[in-house]
Parts: C-alpha cells; sequence; structure tokens
C-alpha cells in the first residue's frame, strides 16, 4: 500500500471512530427526553418538526451538540499544536502547556476578566465582544517568543532552557493568577475558576464558528508542513540545504500555534497534555514522520477530547468532572515514560 493511501486509510478509520465517539457522546447525560430520544429529537430537529419541546431543541442542539463540536475543534487544535512545537523544537517535550504558552494565555485571559472592566468601555466595540480572546492569543504569542528567545542560541535550541523557561513562565503565571483570584468578585471567581480546571460547558455555536475560522486558516498553513518538520529532524542546516525556509517556517509555527492555544484557551480554559499524549502515541506507530503525524493528530487529538469530555459529564453525573483533570490524569503517566525513555537514551 502507498504511503499516500496508507495516510487516507487511517484518516477513515479515525473519522469513523470519532463519529461513533460523538454519537455516543449525544447520547449521554442526565436530561430526560421522556419517550423520545437524543436521536430522535435531533432529527425532528432537522426535519424542523413543531411537534419537538423547545427544552428539548435546546438541550440537544445548544447544549449537546454544540459542546461535541467544540470538543473535536479544540482537541483537534491543541494536539496539532503541540505536534507542530515537537517537530519544530525536535523534541516530544515541546507542547503548549509544558513551555508556558497555555500559562501565558491564561495570565493574560485572566487579567482580561478581572481588570477589564477598568478599560474596556474605551476600547473599539469589536474589541470588547473578544477581550478576552485576544488577551490569551497575545499572552500565548509572548510566552511563546520569550521561550524562542531564551532557549535558541545561534541558532540552535537548548531543551533545557526551552522547558525551564516554560517552568518559569508557569510560576510566574501562576502567582499573577492566584492575586487576581484574592482580589477577583464573585462572578470573576467563577470566570477564574472555569479558566484553570478547563471545561467545554460554556460551548455555544458563536464560539464554534470562531474556532472553525481559527483551524481552517491554522491547518491551511500546518498540515502541508509535514515534509518541511521531516527535514528539519535532520538538523536546520541540513533542512537549509534541502531547500527549506527554516526562519520563515519558524515563524509561521509560532505564530500560528499562539494563535490556536490562545484561542482555546479563551473558550476552554486550561486543557493539559493534549498535544502530549498524541503525538506521543502517534510517534510509537509512525515513528516521526510528519507526513503521517501531523493530520492523523489532527483526528486523534479530537477522538481523545471527546472521549474526556463524555467521561467528564458521566463519571460523577448529575455533576462534572473538569476535563483538565482528566487530561492531566492521562497525561502524567505519559510523561514520565517519556522522561524515562530519555534517561535510557543518555
Amino acid at each position: 500500500m502507498k504511503a499516500q493511501s496508507k495516510l487516507y486509510f487511517y484518516l477513515i478509520i479515525s473519522a469513523v471512530l470519532l463519529i461513533i465517539i460523538a454519537v455516543l457522546s449525544l447520547n449521554t447525560g442526565v436530561y430526560d427526553f421522556g419517550e423520545n430520544s437524543p436521536f430522535r429529537a435531533l432529527w425532528q430537529l432537522i426535519k424542523e418538526d413543531p411537534g419537538l419541546s423547545l427544552s428539548d431543541k435546546y438541550v440537544i442542539w445548544d447544549v449537546r451538540a454544540a459542546r461535541i463540536i467544540m470538543a473535536i475543534l479544540v482537541g483537534s487544535m491543541l494536539s496539532v499544536s503541540g505536534t507542530s512545537l515537537q517537530g519544530l523544537f525536535k523534541n516530544p517535550l515541546a507542547t503548549g502547556d509544558l513551555i508556558g504558552l497555555t500559562s501565558g494565555a491564561t495570565l493574560l485571559a485572566a487579567i482580561a476578566i478581572v481588570l477589564g472592566g477598568h478599560f474596556k468601555e474605551y476600547l473599539p466595540e469589536a474589541v470588547q465582544f473578544s477581550l478576552v480572546g485576544i488577551a490569551a492569543f497575545i499572552g500565548s504569542f509572548l510566552s511563546m517568543m520569550l521561550v524562542y528567545r531564551i532557549s535558541t542560541s545561534g541558532g540552535k535550541t537548548n531543551v533545557v532552557m526551552m522547558l525551564l523557561t516554560g517552568v518559569a513562565i508557569t510560576a510566574i503565571g501562576f502567582s499573577i493568577t492566584g492575586f487576581l483570584i484574592y482580589i477577583s468578585k464573585d462572578e470573576q471567581l467563577r470566570d477564574l475558576t472555569f479558566w484553570n480546571l478547563g471545561s467545554l460547558a460554556a460551548a455555544t455555536w458563536t464560539k464554534n464558528i470562531i474556532l472553525a475560522i481559527v483551524i481552517t486558516i491554522a491547518y491551511i498553513i500546518l498540515l502541508p508542513k509535514g515534509k518541511a518538520l521531516n527535514a528539519m529532524m535532520l538538523g536546520e542546516k541540513d533542512a537549509q540545504h534541502l531547500g527549506i525556509n527554516v526562519e520563515r517556517l519558524k515563524k509561521q509555527i509560532i505564530i500560528t500555534v499562539a494563535l490556536m492555544v490562545g484561542t482555546c484557551v479563551a473558550f476552554s480554559g486550561t486543557i493539559g497534555f493534549v498535544g502530549l499524549i498524541v503525538p506521543y502515541i502517534l510517534r510509537l506507530l509512525f515513528k516521526s514522520n510528519y507526513v503521517f503525524i501531523l493530520p492523523l493528530s489532527a483526528m486523534c487529538g479530537s477522538i481523545l477530547l471527546l472521549t474526556a469530555d463524555t467521561f467528564s459529564r458521566s463519571i460523577v453525573a448529575p455533576s462534572e468532572l473538569p476535563i483538565g483533570i482528566l487530561t492531566a490524569l492521562m497525561g502524567g503517566p505519559i510523561f514520565i515514560a517519556i522522561l524515562v525513555k530519555f534517561k535510557k537514551s543518555l
């Protein structure tokens, strides 16, 4: 089987699995549809059946369907962002949450939540509406630039410096966010708790449209970069000899990943380890062939986050377990496994 055909085969298998999980997720929840069923209610909604009650319509469309789509979009973006950074830095530990991107995005989002009321009225109306999202993107971008500047010298990235810079950014972000929590009001405190634990409960179709626009732009830029990232595995000088514009590639990946991570944090809070778990598993299957890993990480990230979200809604029903807790619980052992593997290779 040719490589291209094999990739399409795996993508189709992943898509089928994602659809199955989405169907199961649509049927999961504490709401009682009575004699109706979630699938019948969805069919009635599609046919615009006047017999469908408003409460059934709201739950099936505005709550469950919107949340499923957000899980698919956010999971995919977090996974691809982690995969892209790992390919760029040639290290499996380079993910948005481990090198400080998520912390930077969360910090500026927290500042916008708590202090935004003091200056929001002076901003244009379009900026007011998406202030938290813009702040999250700026925080993610500044963190990425800081990590890159500190850890890169002479065109080479020092992985230890990169991780230590991420630890420092996370520590600073945690301390300032803690101070903001201390001075925040009740409503602001609830919002800050949402960012820190991560949740898809605030999913709306408006947010999904914005996420869909961001993911379309990002994937047009990133998904064709598989061969370039494969060349980067040989080293920057060898990649340049193969015709890769290394500096342009770095800028494209850094800005695009910052956009994706910032948008995800703005809408779903801090959901860690997705960008670590998926690429790690895919590398076990396909080595470091980013022609395969990049598109498959887009699908598998959606599968992982949608599965985690479905569990988060059902484990402690009728309450909801923050999804960030589940992804951290899954990602922790994999992080340790990567460190053990590194230890053996030293």
